[in-house]
């Protein structure tokens, strides 16, 4: 149904704000008034702050703000809301009281602040802190987990089979299943002309390395790579580890029972040193043909670009599946460094920023070793064209 056209006016006075209404209302936008009023003033708050004042610097007015945002806006707008009152009114006194800091709908932005300031909370907040952080990652989990075990574990099934397994590798349930009309009623028994199995017998079948770039422009990816990682540590079938860097590198494979305690060990914002990072996660690599290593960034190197990418190429020629996400988030990834990502994708690495529902599938696709610019283009991703190695 289309809005009449006092519905119409009321809309633009809302989205233009106070400055193009017009009181002798030529220009056909209504007055507000009521709660129309209140919501023009929680967003002026925000969006006119160089005019209003903003919210001003007590806790009661910051208060009283989140209580009206939360009254007439759905949680998906307040979190919106919460976002641009922090980046554009700089309220980090919303992160440092405990009594606010319970009434901001969590989501991962607020996490990404959290932990960017974690080392100067106060210990009254810092518990507080903890809590809310436990809840956006606890959610998250739910809705991630699943769909990622379901999509693994199907896909090391599938890439694993083999219809010539040793006796001790069969699974019999399939090869039963497969053999049915070979059921024999005087023996009692199926005489198995196929046999199912696994062709190897390991602990694990692939192994996973996640290494992630924790500077500050990276937050919401090094939010979701941790709950992720926790997920795949979870699963006998693989292998994870996980390492986060930025001039430093800290390998956080020991804490990934609790993606929270993942969190609480990354260290968000500084420099960027890809080169060391790289060359950590060689050093874990024991079978080149079955491990998948994930670089999380954007590829903007503070160190030898050159050395990069030499290393990048030895990973590649040593029979490391190696993908690039230049973000993990659901924001796309606004800045990158173009050149690197054309070189990645020139060594046969496509470069691109996955959303966080995608990333179970483009694991399920790495396990089988499909080609994965094949599998962009089946998604409708774009990726860098590709550029020779220098």
């Amino acid at each position: 149904m289309n809005p009449t056209p006092d519905e119409r006016s009321r809309r633009w006075r809302l989205l233009l704000g106070a400055a193009a209404e017009d009181p002798s209302g030529l220009n056909g936008l209504a007055s507000l008034s009521g709660e129309d009023l209140a919501i023009d003033r929680a967003l002026t708050a925000v969006y006119e702050s160089d005019r209003s004042g903003g919210l001003g610097s007590s806790c009661p007015n910051v208060a009283r703000w989140l209580g009206d945002i939360r009254q007439y806006f759905p949680a998906s707008v307040v979190q919106v809301l919460q976002k641009d009152a922090l980046d554009r009114l700089n309220l980090k006194q919303l992160l440092f009281e405990p009594e606010l800091l319970r009434t901001i709908e969590p989501n991962v932005h607020l996490v990404s602040q959290l932990l960017a300031l974690k080392n100067v909370l106060p210990a009254r907040t810092r518990d507080t802190a903890r809590v809310v952080i436990s809840r956006v990652v606890e959610e998250l989990r739910r809705r991630l987990e699943q769909p990622t075990r379901q999509a693994v574990l199907g896909s090391l099934h599938r890439a694993s089979r083999t219809r010539r397994p040793r006796h001790a590798d069969i699974d019999w349930h399939r090869t039963i299943r497969a053999n049915l009309r070979h059921y024999q009623p005087a023996l009692g028994t199926v005489i198995p002309e196929t046999r199912i199995g696994f062709g190897r017998k390991r602990s694990s079948l692939r192994d996973i390395v996640l290494c992630v770039d924790q500077s500050g422009s990276m937050a919401s990816s090094v939010v979701y790579a941790s709950i992720f990682s926790a997920v795949l540590a979870s699963l006998p079938a693989v292998h994870t580890r996980m390492v986060v860097f930025d001039t430093a590198v800290v390998d956080l494979s020991d804490k990934l029972a609790d993606p929270v305690d993942v969190l609480f060990g990354t260290q968000l914002g500084g420099g960027t040193d890809i080169h060391q990072a790289l060359t950590y996660c060689q050093s874990l690599i024991r079978q080149p043909q079955e491990t998948i290593l994930v670089l999380i960034s954007d590829l903007i190197e503070g160190g030898d670009s050159q050395q990069m990418l030499r290393r990048v190429a030895s990973l590649v020629s040593a029979g490391v599946q190696c993908i690039a996400l230049l973000a993990l988030n659901d924001d796309g990834a606004p800045m990158f460094d173009a050149r690197h990502a054309a070189a990645f994708a020139g060594l046969g690495i496509p470069a691109f920023a996955c959303t966080p529902d995608l990333f179970p599938d483009l694991m399920a696709a790495a396990i089988q070793r499909q080609d994965i610019s094949r599998w962009l283009a089946q998604q409708g991703i774009a990726s860098p064209r590709p550029t020779p190695l220098a």
